[in-house]
């Protein structure tokens, strides 16, 4: 299943990340609970098991979006037959504590179709609700206890060209989504509680990253990629503070932004990455370069920052892993070439969990002058863009459409 060729078509996925479950920590949204690929409440094990064991499997349709574990449940997001369902699962037996549907029926972008019907956004937990992006653009609240439908907003008129993937961002009473499509969006604040319209940018369509709240000049700051931008928005109030333009190739800008000190990274399909500074000067906000390279660059696959070092898989020479140093931008290692099309990467100190598209999780020690992986698991039999959610010795792995537990024993 490895080493096959890049394709240019993204499935723009809510590219997920590794979840604690049940006793451990919550992973109640896109990327965990600080939306940076950060698991602090799992401790890898002092010696890696040579196989995992198979608890249970169940079928829960097709989809990319994360599992989210809250206390003694597992969320998930998926599609069956002609409708969006959200799903409230145990976490120890698999079995269904509450299903919820609405009916949806979209034309697929057929460059689209190896990547099948199913939702790409990650839900969002917070205070007892669930929020959804659809397939269309269909935005909705649901209650995490029992799954009855809170609100609900239409899709647009326009979609995202290949569909949407953005994952919700909920910041205090507010939760944040771009909605609309190609050349024909908003970036929107709902009340959490009613749906109501709190604020909304409409300048640019979305892209396929999901956004990041960020206190940058001592402003709180939604930042996000979209179609044709990269941009900070009042969280307060909505408005524009800065825009830097950012395109990727066929319009898949599709990466979480990432800070680093002071510092934004920025990166995306074949432009290499960037860090820069937000600068505020009296009334008006510009932003200045600190470094760039050219030597790596992300497309789909999101990265961690460990210890002032980057580490990703760079879509460069068909799929390769690099340690970069977010000080300076200095690659300090490439692995072989070909690794993998796409990795769901996430670290629990310097255990890092890379849960490749061909269905092989491998755990690598970070390094600053090496990749150095230390095992390797086959956890499904057909493809996982989806990040696994990791509890204790527990993890949750949705492939295509089976959503399976297995154990490290």
């Amino acid at each position: 299943m490895k080493h096959r060729t890049l394709t240019w078509i993204a499935i723009l996925v809510g590219l997920t990340t590794l979840v604690p479950v049940a006793a451990g920590q919550d992973w109640p949204q896109w990327r965990g609970p600080s939306r940076d690929g950060a698991l602090t409440a799992f401790s890898p094990p002092g010696s890696w098991p040579k196989g995992l064991t198979q608890r249970w499997r169940v079928d829960v349709g097709p989809g990319y979006a994360t599992p989210l574990v809250v206390g003694d449940r597992i969320y998930v997001y998926s599609r069956q037959d002609e409708d969006e369902v959200m799903r409230a699962l145990d976490a120890g037996s698999g079995k269904v504590i509450w299903r919820s549907s609405y009916p949806v029926s979209f034309k697929m972008n057929p460059a689209t179709a190896r990547h099948g019907p199913g939702p790409k956004s990650t839900p969002t937990f917070a205070d007892g609700r669930l929020f959804t992006l659809g397939m269309t653009g269909i935005v909705t609240a649901f209650d995490a206890e029992t799954g009855k439908r809170l609100w609900q907003k239409p899709a647009p008129p326009v979609q995202p060209m290949f569909h949407t993937a953005m994952s919700p961002l909920v910041d205090g009473r507010l939760v944040i989504v771009h909605v609309g499509g190609h050349d024909n969006g908003a970036l929107t604040a709902f009340d959490v509680a009613t749906g109501e319209v709190r604020w909304s940018w409409n300048g640019d369509g979305p892209a396929y990253g999901s956004p990041l709240v960020f206190d940058l000049g001592g402003t709180r700051q939604v930042v996000t990629f979209t179609q044709r931008n990269f941009v900070g928005v009042s969280v307060a109030t909505g408005e524009l503070l800065w825009s830097r333009p950012y395109t990727t190739q066929a319009t898949t800008t599709s990466q979480t932004p990432i800070l680093y000190k002071d510092t934004v990274i920025e990166t995306g399909r074949g432009n290499g990455i960037t860090a820069f500074r937000v600068v505020r000067q009296g009334n008006q906000w510009k932003t200045e370069n600190v470094w760039h390279t050219d030597e790596v660059s992300v497309h789909m696959s999101d990265a961690v920052a460990i210890d002032g070092v980057l580490f990703g898989l760079s879509h460069l020479n068909s799929g390769q892993y690099f340690g970069l140093d977010l000080d300076t931008g200095q690659v300090l290692w490439r692995s072989d070439p070909r690794q993998a099309e796409h990795a769901a990467i996430a670290r629990a100190g310097h255990t890092i969990l890379s849960l490749e598209n061909d269905a092989e999780l491998v755990v690598v020690r970070h390094s600053r002058v090496k990749f150095d992986p230390i095992a390797r698991y086959e956890v499904a039999t057909s493809e996982t863009w989806a990040q696994p959610a990791v509890s204790k010795n527990r993890l949750f792995v949705k492939d295509a459409s089976l959503l399976t537990l297995w154990t490290l024993d």
